[in-house]
């Protein structure tokens, strides 16, 4: 695996909206693999790869994460902002945070509370609040507002490395699919079917990105990739594991956006079984994915998400283990070979 090309992708600024970094260094990693690319009026960036015309395959992988805008500038120059995606406000304690104004500038996200060496016990039980934090930049109101504008995204300072058999970093949701999307492209062999590739947007924000390029695409059949959730850590019951770090790629049966076509949950089992390739079975209680707007597509869409499970989430450390991700790659790229023989009539 490209630990390079992931370390770029992951550590790529691209909140909702403002994809247009990353959108870049995907372009730029997809081209060599597919006949055709361009960019949507959304800013989804698709790829197109021919086979025999008989049926269309749409493949997707968001590339936004979670991160902020710029709000306002205060009179001491300190940048306030507005969340974009799901953030616990008890992740963001005393993170160095980049402003990507005029120039990339690194800061300080901090609480606007009080020391804990004189906090009352008052102060001690207050819920923490994603508006209750700011970013220091050390510069004037002045300085600021010569490099920052309202509007400009914000995103929290973290590299990808390797950790045991684990990879970490931030923005693997989701751009560790898209790497598993790119690589299975490299890998996949006399696939029949029609592959348009979606890097899709604005994901974190409500699916917004791939309803759009569904309708343009008009596909017979959809694959989203998505991370989901391993709840395999202290403080989490077996029950409510969701997926296991290791176990392999997990085949989502539904989430809160999406029921799966069970006839592809059952092909991609088989093709699993088939190919040797470990795997583990998802229902996630909360959460959407895009392949519930590849499903909604005009009059619907025979739709399936391939998961790769990954711990603490929507943090700068989430991780990922190297047998789930070659898991995924590898059966996302038998997918692509034989989704022509499948049929997901209902």
């Amino acid at each position: 695996m490209s630990l390079e090309l992931l370390k770029q992708l992951t550590e790529t600024p691209g909140v909702p909206g403002r994809e247009e970094r990353i959108r870049e260094v995907v372009r730029r990693a997809m081209e060599p693999l597919v006949d055709e690319v361009r960019t949507d009026a959304m800013g989804n960036l698709i790829g197109f790869k021919r086979g025999k015309g008989e049926k269309k395959l749409m493949l997707d992988a968001h590339i936004d994460q979670i991160g902020f805008l710029v709000s306002f500038i205060e009179d001491k120059g300190f940048v306030r902002f507005v969340p974009l995606g799901g953030f616990d406000p008890r992740n963001l304690m005393a993170r160095r945070a980049v402003v990507h104004g005029r120039e990339d500038l690194t800061g300080l996200m901090v609480y606007g509370g009080k020391p804990v060496h004189v906090q009352s016990e008052e102060d001690r039980r207050k819920e923490l609040k994603v508006s209750d934090f700011y970013i220091d930049l050390g510069m004037s109101k002045e300085d600021v507002a010569a490099r920052v504008s309202i509007g400009d995204q914000i995103t929290l300072q973290q590299t990808t490395i390797e950790i045991g058999s684990l990879i970490t970093g931030q923005a693997l949701d989701d751009r560790l699919c898209v790497y598993i999307m790119l690589e299975a492209l490299r890998r996949a062999q006399n696939a029949e079917v029609d592959i348009y590739a979606v890097a899709a947007v604005q994901e974190e924000v409500g699916l917004r990105g791939t309803g759009p390029a569904a309708y343009g695409i008009d596909p017979d059949i959809g694959l989203a990739l998505d991370v989901t959730l391993a709840c395999d850590t202290p403080g989490n019951g077996d029950a409510e594991r969701i997926a296991v770090l290791g176990d392999g790629a997990a085949i989502k049966i539904m989430d809160s956006s999406v029921i799966c076509n069970y006839k592809m949950v059952e092909f991609l089992k088989r093709l699993a079984e088939k190919n040797g390739v470990k795997y583990q079975m998802e229902i996630l209680p909360r959460g959407g994915t895009d392949g519930a707007a590849i499903q909604r597509n005009r009059s619907g869409v025979p739709a399936g998400v391939l998961s790769t499970p990954i711990r603490y989430v929507h943090t700068t450390v989430e991780c990922a283990h190297r047998d789930d991700i070659e898991a995924s790659i590898v059966l996302t790229a038998r997918f692509i070979e034989s989704a022509h023989e499948g049929d997901f009539t209902l």
